[in-house]
């Protein structure tokens, strides 16, 4: 995320690492997001939120579990096939430094695994790292999703229903050829947004109640070339 040129080297030298938890956006993107699929977003740009919190995870000797990650960005047109991107990262304030720093080696991309692969290549501008109290609230059956960030950020989605649909199910779909945290055999659960709004790194949006909102399970691994 700081420049694929730049990262090359930093993976030469980073340990190996694996993080796994749950991931979930909130966006302004109509139901269901293209992005999933593939496909560009509903219009251009897509205003969106991304959020990691993290279940399990090492960095060499460093335990990074039980922290929160966002990155808030902007998107133009479709993000697999030569899309751009604008974005920030909010990393947890209760990390150390040394954790601090291996969050940001994973989740800009620079440490390898997956957000190498789907951030740099698309990466139009850096527009901030912050550091802050990130709350993250999932419900255990997947009904909402929440993130908070002090007087920053408020997204939440619920999981996505109808006058067809079983209310005892979520809603899902496997092998999304799209998928935001890359290739899983895990559900993608669809939601919806509740009234969402950030002002953070210069995007200042208002998410309508009834957009995109979607949950994935994601389990990463590097460093890779």
């Amino acid at each position: 995320m700081l420049g694929e040129n730049s990262m090359d080297p930093a993976i030469n030298s980073t340990p190996p690492w694996n993080v796994k938890g749950d991931w979930f956006d909130v966006c302004s993107c109509n139901i269901p997001c293209p992005c999933t699929f593939a496909q560009p977003p509903t219009s251009n740009p897509c205003n969106v939120i991304f959020v990691y919190r993290i279940t399990q995870g090492k960095f060499g000797d460093i335990n990074i579990a039980g922290f929160n990650v966002v990155i808030v960005a902007q998107l133009n047109d479709n993000m697999l096939d030569g899309g751009t991107l604008d974005a920030g990262i909010v990393i947890d304030a209760s990390a150390n430094k040394s954790e601090r720093d291996a969050l940001l080696q994973i989740f800009s991309g620079q440490a390898g695994g997956w957000l190498k692969q789907y951030l740099p290549p698309a990466l139009r501008e850096v527009k901030g790292i912050q550091y802050a109290e990130i709350k993250v609230n999932i419900d255990e059956s997947l009904e909402s999703w929440c993130v908070e960030v002090k007087d920053t950020v408020y997204a939440k989605g619920i999981a996505l229903t109808g006058p067809t649909a079983d209310p005892s199910k979520r809603v899902q779909m496997f092998n999304p050829p799209g998928s935001e945290v890359g290739p899983t055999t895990e559900a993608v659960t669809w939601g919806k947004s509740i009234e969402s709004h950030w002002d953070i790194f210069g995007f200042n949006c208002v998410i309508p109640t009834g957009r995109n909102s979607k949950h994935i399970p994601f389990e990463w691994t590097g460093p890779s070339n």
